[in-house]
């Protein structure tokens, strides 16, 4: 039976590489293994793969008696509902540790860096297996992805030596070009539903017994979203009341240019986001500088001020 590798719901581009690069590497570690996603990937993801050549993974939402490794999350409300009845042997994240349990060892790569592909790219190395060219190529978006093409507060120095190494297997020349592209591509909105840009990169956390979900759409210029920010607004409090009903949702408007983010706010008490951020909030939304990293700059805040 092979491990199932997967990553979190609503499938971002380190997701999904991350699972791609994993299960070539636990293939060749003589581990038979293979890449799945739990939703639709987003334009983003599709333009890196299909510049690279590398076939998207098939959908799949349950892996009941399953071995599985998972990928960018420890999170039980961004995996699958029956994770339970399957067995965890590989774990490969940037992130805090969730509150997946194990009922045995396992292998846990967990790093403090801006992405996981880079834990991946480590793992590479440290068995000494080589990396294919394009899955190389796919990594490297994913670091820069992640890494807001290293101006997230995030991005380490571990961060940017990967991409050095990436792009010479993958026989990249200018990645930073590359990078502009992926966010012109994620900047693109027009034709887009809403509810399909409010879940293009969301996330729900349990935080002090309160559901909390966050989501975050970056792009080269906010003025891009202005038309829409009202919409997304809407779509916003029809979430809130979906699953049995969430206490809050946030979505961050990220600039990679101006770095920063405006929030918009749905929640039980809006004055949670003063305290979280030392700011006063008079409306539905509220401008954060140089707040980019919902990872390091607003879950952590978010959990201090729920707790």
């Amino acid at each position: 039976m092979a491990v199932i590798v997967l990553g979190h719901k609503n499938p971002d581009t380190d997701t999904v590489t991350a699972a791609i690069a994993v299960a070539d590497l636990l293939t060749k570690r003589g581990v038979e293994a293979k890449a799945i996603t739990q939703g639709a990937i987003n334009p983003e993801t599709d333009y890196v793969l299909k510049k690279f050549g590398v076939a998207a993974p098939a959908v799949q939402t349950s892996v009941e008696g399953a071995k599985v490794a998972l990928v960018d999350t420890t999170e039980l409300t961004q995996l699958p509902d029956d994770l339970a009845k399957a067995e965890i042997l590989y774990v490969y994240d940037h992130h805090k540790l969730g509150d997946v349990t194990t009922s045995g060892p396992l292998e846990m790569w967990v790093w403090p860096v801006g992405c996981t592909g880079t834990v991946v790219k480590n793992a590479y190395d440290f068995y000494g297996i080589e990396i294919p060219k394009a899955i190389a190529g796919i990594m490297l978006c994913a670091i820069l992805s992640d890494t807001v093409m290293f101006k997230s507060p995030t991005c380490t120095e571990c961060d940017k030596k990967a991409v050095e190494a990436l792009a010479k297997i993958a026989g990249v020349t200018d990645y930073m070009a590359i990078g502009l592209e992926m966010f012109k591509v994620k900047s693109a909105v027009d034709g887009t539903p809403i509810r399909d840009l409010v879940f293009r990169d969301y996330k729900d956390f349990n935080m002090s017994g309160k559901k909390v979900g966050i989501g975050q759409l970056e792009v080269v210029d906010l003025s891009i979203l202005e038309p829409i920010k009202a919409q997304l607004l809407e779509e916003c409090k029809k979430v809130k009341g979906e699953e049995g009903g969430r206490h809050s949702v946030f979505l961050l408007l990220t600039d990679i240019m101006k770095e920063g983010s405006e929030m918009l706010i749905v929640s039980d008490d809006p004055k949670i986001v003063d305290k979280a951020f030392s700011v006063t909030v008079t409306g539905s939304s509220v401008w954060l500088p140089k707040v980019m990293s919902r990872k390091k700059q607003v879950v952590p805040n978010f959990e201090k001020a729920f707790a």
